[in-house]
């Protein structure tokens, strides 16, 4: 591999200045509108993998460099022309290896994965042609001069700056991301013999139109799952032993797996990943044992002609705090409509009815509960709800 000569901050904007173009060529600063998604909430994946390379010369480098450290953003130099509207800077640690280090990549998160934008021998990086104030997620790898390459850095995700002399253009459409998922739950799926997580669905201003999945591997992060519904609250991935005509990526028993989940909307605007979730692939196949119960509903509603009324006591009953939670329920009659809602955000679709914490009622403590309410409209019977979940878990009704 040609070993690349150690770019300087100013050299590297004259460097930067090359990739510009094609970044702008690939619509990162305008990610394209997504198409629809027929994916299913409950998404098994059966990876396949890279055939398998022949074997080393005796002798020959197969060690990898260390992973690089402290990813962290750093003020770009001003750039020569001011000709860029949105730049990131970035600084790591150097990697180490036996044989030296020849070239550090940058990776950016895209509307269509990864994307490596910058290639340098450096410990320093500039990403030019972004759009100045939309924050990007970053990681870098090393490779030595035998091709092996490290482990990916920590994930970074910093917004883009501005330069000197450079006056952003206002953007226009939608700009807003949605929030990035929360509740990350590991191996939530029962009877499920390979890799599941799930977690708490994102919110956006205009609406969310799905999420992509991706799990981290020896030089990297693979998008394990694409465009999934904005239905979807979990992922799970299946692995196969090899069989004749046929190799998949097979996930070993006890062996542990990690991912991290972003939301994205109908504009191509991406949410900050969420925290990071370990799943593990259970050394035999679950048999399921119901998991405990950790909330209590109280539900209680008031009729009248042509509308009612109703409240909904929410009760912690497990150890640990409650944090962002959603609560989910169905009418049993087509006629029952929420009409407004209270210490809650309430939607409807059919009969599904979901309610969302606000902002001050977020936290439910063990032992403690919240109260949310709301009218509605009822064209005929007004029976109570049968059962209700909270953050995808059965509630006990009182």
């Amino acid at each position: 591999m040609r070993t690349l000569s150690r770019l300087s901050w100013s050299a590297a904007w004259a460097a930067a200045g090359a990739v510009a173009a094609a970044l702008l060529a690939v619509n990162i600063a305008a990610p394209p509108v997504l198409a629809g998604s027929a994916a299913e909430s409950h998404a098994v994946r059966a990876m396949t993998t890279v055939s398998p390379t022949s074997s080393p010369s005796p002798g020959a480098d197969v060690t990898p460099p260390t992973a690089p450290g402290d990813l962290r953003a750093c003020p770009p130099p001003p750039p020569p022309s001011g000709s860029f509207q949105g730049v990131v800077g970035l600084c790591w640690t150097a990697s180490s290896d036996a044989t030296g280090v020849t070239e550090y990549r940058v990776f950016m998160l895209t509307g269509n994965g990864f994307l490596e934008v910058a290639s340098t021998s450096s410990t320093t990086a500039v990403v030019p042609g972004l759009v100045h104030g939309r924050t990007y997620t970053f990681y870098v790898v090393a490779r030595d001069a035998a091709g092996n390459t490290s482990q990916p850095s920590a994930l970074l995700s910093t917004p883009a700056v501005s330069g000197v002399d450079v006056t952003p253009t206002p953007a226009t459409g939608d700009t807003t991301p949605p929030t990035r998922p929360t509740g990350m739950q590991a191996d939530c799926l029962p009877d499920f013999n390979g890799t599941s997580f799930c977690w708490t669905p994102s919110t956006d201003d205009v609406g969310v139109a799905g999420y992509d999945v991706y799990r981290r591997t020896g030089s990297g992060w693979a998008r394990a799952g694409r465009d999934l519904p904005s239905t979807a609250r979990s992922f799970s991935e299946a692995g196969f032993n090899s069989t004749p005509g046929q190799q998949y990526m097979y996930f070993a028993a006890g062996q542990s797996y990690v991912y991290f989940v972003v939301a994205k909307d109908a504009a191509g605007n991406l949410s900050l990943p969420s925290d990071l979730v370990t799943a593990t692939v259970p050394v035999d196949y679950p048999t399921h044992s119901p998991s405990p119960v950790s909330c209590k509903i109280e539900y209680t509603a008031w009729s009248w002609s042509g509308g009612f009324s109703a409240t909904v006591k929410i009760t912690n009953l497990g150890q640990t705090p409650m944090n962002d939670w959603t609560l989910r329920f169905a009418f049993p009659d087509a006629g029952q409509k929420v009409a407004q809602g209270y210490s809650a955000t309430w939607s409807q679709s059919g009969k599904d009815v979901t309610a969302v914490n606000l902002s001050w009622n977020k936290m439910i403590d063990p032992g403690k509960s919240v109260l949310i309410g709301f009218t509605g409209r009822q064209t005929g019977a007004n029976p109570d709800p049968a059962a209700f979940t909270l953050n995808n878990r059965t509630c006990v009704k009182s």
